[in-house]
């Protein structure tokens, strides 16, 4: 019998508080290596807050988190090394605007993994290439579409060569028609191998291209399958008013 590999990412029973607010419920996620998991559900489930538990950008309060073998809440753990191999994408680019996108890739190069300046220029200069922007690297963050500068902010989590990449809401501040650019980067990057857990509300990129969707609601996973089944034939009622709703947008 072939054994199956340990998750890429395991997390169990994680609570989180904010205040008297219990956000995240005793939540379990495991992930696959190059698995690519949806979490999808109302505002307010919990989603966002469980990406960002899953790097330690929020501390929970309860529960266990390993990484690619590494025990994320142990006061031991070199958190900024364990970040170096979970690249994050969020909402907002966070470009610095007086450096272009070749320099705002570099940065993070030099800065982490202290890479000289010409090595690092040659790897910004190819993760823009794979974003679509080996045109663009010269540009600064005002001379490029918001679409484009969510491209350089992936391709700045991808040069650091990550095991996982967790995208929360990419294309939420972006303009309908700039969406697509940044869907497909991420396709392609599904097609390299890429262990990816996204939270989005683009359900039709969901149901092409996830392996397995998480539904949450109220802090906790309520249900979770491949796409055909979460938005096909939901089983919890709470996953069934969430699909009836989405599908009359």
């Amino acid at each position: 019998m072939p054994t199956t590999p340990p998750p890429i990412i395991d997390a169990r029973g994680l609570w989180k508080r904010f205040g008297n607010l219990a956000v995240l419920k005793g939540v379990d996620l495991s992930v696959a290596e190059r698995e690519l998991v949806f979490i999808i559900g109302p505002s307010g489930s919990g989603k966002s807050t469980l990406l960002r538990c899953l790097n330690r950008l929020e501390e929970p309060d309860d529960g266990s988190i390993q990484v690619d073998g590494i025990e994320l809440l142990d006061p031991k753990t070199d958190i900024n090394a364990v970040r170096q191999r979970i690249g994050m994408v969020f909402q907002s680019f966070n470009l610095y605007p007086h450096m272009t996108a070749r320099q705002n890739v570099m940065l993070a190069l030099r800065k982490v993994l202290g890479k000289g300046k010409a090595e690092a220029s040659e790897i910004a200069a190819r993760a823009l290439d794979r974003v679509g922007l080996g045109e663009r690297m010269e540009h600064y963050p005002a001379q490029l579409s918001g679409g484009q500068q969510q491209r350089v902010a992936i391709a700045r989590a991808i040069a650091l060569e990550p095991r996982v990449m967790l995208f929360d809401e990419p294309t939420s501040a972006l303009d309908p028609e700039l969406v697509g650019g940044v869907l497909n980067v991420m396709r392609e990057l599904r097609q390299d191998g890429m262990t990816m857990v996204v939270v989005s509300h683009e359900m039709a990129f969901a149901k092409a291209a996830a392996d397995r969707v998480v539904f949450m609601a109220d802090g906790e996973k309520l249900e979770e399958g491949p796409p055909a089944q979460i938005f096909g034939e939901p089983q919890h009622e709470r996953t069934r008013a969430f699909i009836r709703q989405i599908d009359r947008h």
